[in-house]
């Protein structure tokens, strides 16, 4: 229990706070993660149809930021991803900014994260519409990460790029393992998000860090603008599986997942990372205000969206991509869209499978109180001050007599 992240902040948050300024984001991510599993949130309970065995399942907090609920959600969200993706290769496309622009953003997230998204999206996509490479509209399935895998601040876009598209009703393939050209998709890439700081400044869209004068701006811009901006593309990807299989493990959870913790009970945390540039699994130690800094410097804003589909992978591009699929084989993406498997619960006595009886839900409102004021969507009633959770069947009290969610078989 101690190597985990809610441990951790439960230790050492109380201590980090005195004297450090933290974002209301930032605090609401530490408080949710703290309360995960805790009994106030409620819990989900199961019953044997054969005896009177029974296990229950707490609430998790359902925050990005909880590494504790981003698995089951990273699942949900792959198996709707593969259901959109086309069954053709498709493209990885790595985009990271200078780390000149590190303080910037750190300043501008929310700006900062929609044109790192923009500036990345609207290149792939403007270039591929021109004739000379590929002359189609592409699906693009685009995440804005700002980790490295110590915890760094690194902040990079991940594209999955589909290996071909639509022009004028025909399906155009991407010729083998060529997209586009590197320089080419550099140079754009770094002259659209120059061209939207530039425009953000002068309408006063974006603020400078404190210790950064109108001088400093100038001299920075300049700066990366003479600079070859650091843009990979992988190829070999058959129906995304393989990338959308990575990007699925970060859409939740933040920057460290709870299994990659080694060290957590003292001052001191030691996590294990993944040196890209050797490939060699390493250890990393570092004192624990340190280690919440770095986590909490990943704390994306509230409502900002870190990852979004563009072109025939759009919200909206369902008609294109039923006309794709027509022009398309379609075994591979069924295989790949497979949904997986269930596994019932089981009483661990007799083997049959658990019935859903019943939930309890939090101690407090779901109705949100912010500052100190209720406040209540219209037509909602917060509940009621009386409202008490159902308890446990006993032998004068059948279970059919209580609420149930459901007498089906659940996960």
């Amino acid at each position: 229990m101690s190597n985990t992240l809610k441990a951790i902040f439960q230790r050492h948050y109380p201590a980090y706070r005195q004297g450090r300024g933290v974002s209301r984001d930032q605090h609401e991510a530490v408080n949710a993660v703290m309360r995960c599993g805790e009994p106030e949130l409620g819990s989900e309970y199961w019953r044997c149809q054969n005896d009177d065995y029974t296990e229950h399942s707490p609430h998790g907090c359902r925050h990005r930021s909880c590494p504790r609920c981003a698995k089951n959600y990273g699942e949900t969200w792959l198996e709707r991803v593969r259901e959109r993706l086309l069954p053709c290769d498709h493209f990885h496309v790595i985009m990271t900014l200078p780390h000149e622009l590190n303080a910037l953003w750190r300043y501008n997230r929310r700006w900062s994260n929609d044109v790192m998204l923009r500036s990345a999206v609207e290149t792939v996509q403007e270039l591929l519409r021109d004739a000379r490479y590929l002359g189609a509209e592409v699906g693009v399935l685009a995440a804005v990460h700002t980790w490295g895998r110590s915890l760094s601040f690194h902040p990079h876009g991940h594209l999955i790029v589909s290996g071909g598209g639509l022009r004028d009703g025909r399906w155009i393939d991407a010729q083998g393992d060529y997209l586009l050209p590197a320089a080419v998709l550099k140079a754009k890439f770094r002259g659209k998000w120059l061209s939207w700081a530039n425009a953000a400044y002068d309408t006063g869209a974006i603020t400078l860090p404190t210790d950064w004068t109108e001088a400093d701006w100038r001299r920075t811009l300049r700066a990366v603008a003479r600079k070859r901006w650091a843009v990979r593309i992988q190829a070999g990807y058959r129906a995304g599986v393989g990338v959308s299989d990575y990007l699925s493990r970060y859409v939740r959870g933040g920057p460290i997942k709870n299994s990659r913790l080694l060290k957590g009970n003292g001052e001191d945390v030691r996590f294990r990372y993944t040196d890209h540039r050797d490939g060699k699994t390493k250890t990393m130690t570092m004192s624990a205000p340190h280690f919440i800094d770095r986590v909490l410097s990943h704390v994306p804003p509230k409502g900002a969206h870190t990852v979004r589909g563009y072109g025939l992978y759009a919200t909206n591009g369902q008609p294109k991509r039923t006309l794709a699929r027509t022009m398309l084989p379609t075994g591979e993406a069924r295989m790949h869209a497979r949904t997986k498997p269930v596994t019932p619960r089981r009483c661990p006595h007799c083997g049959a499978p658990l019935l859903h009886a019943y939930s309890t839900r939090r101690d407090f409102s779901l109705i949100r109180r912010v500052r100190g004021a209720s406040i209540v969507q219209q037509d909602v009633k917060a509940d009621p001050p009386d409202a008490v959770p159902p308890t446990w069947p006993n032998a004068s009290h059948p279970l059919t007599d209580f609420f149930c969610a459901s007498y089906g078989r659940l996960n």
